[in-house]
């Protein structure tokens, strides 16, 4: 006969099954008792919701816009500082605030409505040629600034800093103009025969360079900054030689080029625009493909991240470095020849190339090093410069101005921690997603 449990005298005692059911129902309660609440699950995001949160994020799109923003507003500031009209309103701002106010927005937005209308779109324009004007300009400035984008473009990518697609572009010049005035060919075989021959010049000027890096292991920002000069100087002296200089002028100018080299006008005589736009956006097209399709591109992006990992992995990086800086060469020489093949001018000059080369520079940086990047930071840069002799013509500012804004530009597209700092611009959801990862999720 059992005997009951003492502690239970109404009760018959448990079964094993019975007491650990029990002793889980009291763990459940003690978790449930302890671990706070979750709140219920919220409903997706709405698309326009997850479209705000990602654009204001540190994303690429956003920080260069926001660059744009502040690039404007330090322009702005110089603008009113810089004149003195402007300037001697603020000497009376606490008796009369509103003289300061709207002489400086007067002045601003005259000037930054004239650099629109330089470089997009007049809409007191009558006629077809003045409507079209302003964006024909942008794309006539733009045409030479995507080649020496991409050449320096191209260069970096490879691990190499191309200092001398000023020089490049000059020898492209050179050759282009030489043969489009000595070569008497017919029209058509004539343009291909002068483009080829800009693009043989930079390739020549950046195979000396290239081969002096792959070969000897000398710097290629010291050896193109050289070629740079001897490439100027070489021009200058070129243009007053017999057969060369305009046996009708006295100062330092070349013959013209004939016009069967000249690049076809795309609007008509009255606009300056050219077939060289079409001509860069198929050398952006191939820069791209080079780069991201094709087994030289591969190499080329190997070389420029890790040398002697490349070398390990049987890439030959002395030939890579010379095709580099040959192909970059033969970009920024492309560029050189649109400033004398198209209609910026039809003759050599000192001062033919301008700023090509050095703005391709900026334009490269601006692109942040990509073919299409490159391409759009260029066409910033030729509104900036179409609408820029618009806005000192018709507003007084200095052109210089529009120098400055290039320049802060990319003083804050290279600074992105600023731009972030200022507008507290929340991590691209890419890097949320990267610090995920590296936390395990």
């Amino acid at each position: 006969m059992s005997t009951p449990n003492p502690g239970s005298p109404d009760k018959e005692p448990a079964t094993e099954a019975q007491a650990a059911q029990t002793a889980l129902g009291n763990t459940e309660q003690a978790e449930s008792a302890t671990t706070p609440k979750r709140p219920a699950p919220e409903g997706r995001p709405s698309l326009g919701r997850l479209f705000l949160d990602n654009l204001w994020a540190a994303n690429t799109f956003t920080v260069t816009l926001l660059s744009l923003v502040l690039a404007m507003l330090v322009g702005a500031v110089l603008m009113i500082v810089s004149d003195p009209e402007v300037l001697a309103t603020y000497s009376y701002i606490t008796a009369r605030p509103a003289d300061a106010i709207n002489a400086s927005w007067t002045l601003v937005s005259e000037a930054y409505g004239n650099l629109f209308k330089g470089a997009v779109f007049d809409p007191d324009a009558v006629g077809f040629n003045a409507a079209l004007s302003p964006i024909s300009e942008t794309l006539t400035y733009t045409a030479p600034l995507v080649f020496t984008g991409l050449s320096v473009a191209l260069a970096f990518r490879g691990g190499l800093f191309n200092i001398g697609a000023q020089g490049q572009a000059t020898m492209g010049v050179i050759l282009a103009a030489l043969a489009g005035f000595l070569l008497p060919l017919p029209p058509g075989l004539h343009l291909l025969v002068a483009v080829l021959a800009g693009a043989l010049g930079g390739a020549i000027w950046g195979f000396i360079p290239g081969i002096l890096k792959a070969r000897t292991g000398a710097h290629e920002v010291i050896n193109t900054i050289m070629l740079n000069y001897i490439a100027v100087y070489f021009l200058t002296w070129l243009i007053v030689q017999n057969g060369v200089q305009d046996p009708n002028r006295t100062d330092a100018i070349s013959k013209s080029v004939d016009a069967s080299a000249q690049l076809p006008r795309l609007l008509g005589d009255g606009l300056r625009v050219h077939a060289g736009i079409i001509v860069a956006v198929l050398a952006t097209w191939a820069v791209a493909w080079l780069l991201n399709r094709s087994t030289l591109g591969f190499e080329l992006r190997a070389v420029g991240a890790n040398p002697d990992a490349a070398r390990t992995a049987g890439i030959s990086v002395t030939k890579t470095y010379v095709l580099i800086m040959v192909f970059a060469g033969a970009l920024a020489g492309l560029g050189g020849s649109q400033m004398v093949l198209g209609t910026t001018a039809s003759a050599l000059t000192p001062l033919v190339v301008a700023q090509i080369g050095f703005d391709g520079i900026l334009v490269a940086l601006l692109g942040r090093v990509k073919p299409w990047g490159v391409a759009l930071a260029a066409l910033l840069f030729g509104a900036l410069q179409a609408g820029g002799n618009r806005m000192q013509s018709y507003s007084g500012i200095s052109l210089e101005l529009v120098t400055v804004l290039q320049a802060l530009i990319v003083i804050f597209i290279a600074a992105p921690a600023l731009v972030k700092a200022i507008f507290q611009l929340r991590a691209a959801r890419a890097a949320r997603l990267q610090t995920s990862l590296a936390k395990g999720w």
